[in-house]
């Protein structure tokens, strides 16, 4: 079993910074790829950022130039570094993880979810 837990989540005005972290933990084998995804007030779900073990990195267009992802493979946490931070960025912040067990499956994970705020 494999365990996602998000920090980092808070309120902040438009033009500050937050960094989130996501902690993966259990029976990890190997971190395929992690992300973020956000979901705001009546909005579906929408891809932020991803990254891969390797350190391939993808944003969506609304983020690129102000948020980076890394990932730290040793400690299994993937970070968003999120700057210039705008109302509209406001959502619940959820990572996910495509993690091989030591079984040696690989699943889809998803952790609880953070809030991010920004005001006005």
């Amino acid at each position: 079993q494999v365990q996602l837990v998000e920090s980092g989540g808070g309120l902040v005005q438009a033009g500050g910074s937050l960094r989130l972290s996501c902690a993966a933990s259990g029976s990890i084998r190997r971190i395929n790829v992690m992300g973020w995804y956000r979901q705001a007030r009546g909005k579906q779900r929408a891809l932020v950022a991803i990254i891969t073990s390797g350190g391939s990195t993808n944003y969506a267009d609304s983020v690129k130039g102000r948020f980076t992802i890394s990932i730290d493979n040793a400690k299994n946490t993937v970070y968003l570094q999120m700057n210039s931070l705008k109302p509209e960025d406001t959502a619940v912040y959820y990572c996910n993880a495509d993690i091989t067990n030591w079984g040696y499956s690989a699943y889809d994970y998803w952790g609880q979810g953070t809030q991010v705020t920004v005001s006005s």
